[in-house]
């Protein structure tokens, strides 16, 4: 394994970097609010699917419970 030149690295990483993309603040906000709305959909399906299966399974409970 070659030793690698640290000046040359740091041109390299320097070229790298100037080629990323950045995204707008528009961008930024944009994605920010729809992580918020999956989040709020995603917590609310497990909620309604939590209840219906708590639901269900006091109802088969109740039933051969007596």
């Amino acid at each position: 394994m070659a030793i690698a030149n640290p000046m040359k690295f740091i041109q390299e990483v320097r070229a790298e970097v100037s080629k990323v993309v950045w995204p707008t603040r528009r961008e930024v906000i944009m994605t920010t609010i729809m992580v918020f709305i999956m989040a709020t959909l995603t917590a609310i399906f497990f909620a309604l699917v939590d209840l219906l299966i708590r639901s269900g399974l006091n109802g088969v409970l109740s039933y051969f419970g007596s």
